[in-house]
């Protein structure tokens, strides 16, 4: 019984995609060509924030402890 929630669930779900998209209208040839390039967009934009979103972050905190008075350790090993 929970099985068929689950996938009419899904269904509904594929289907608001389909209204909100605006490709209920397209030919199954067409949906397959939109959805491919659909994936192939949020699969780069994934892998680009998982390459690269940690380094600008970790750049951006540095940024930020030198702006706000922190010292770096070259700093440190000058003063002693």
């Amino acid at each position: 019984m929970a099985f068929k929630t689950v996938t009419d669930y899904v269904a509904w779900l594929y289907y608001q995609y389909l209204l909100v998209t605006g490709i209920y209208v397209l030919e199954p040839w067409e949906k397959s060509i939109f959805n491919s390039i659909l994936i192939s967009v949020v699969a780069m934009a994934v892998y680009t924030s998982y390459v690269f979103v940690p380094t600008h972050v970790r750049l951006a905190l540095q940024f930020f402890a030198g702006v706000f008075g922190g010292q770096n350790e070259s700093a440190m090993t000058l003063m002693s």
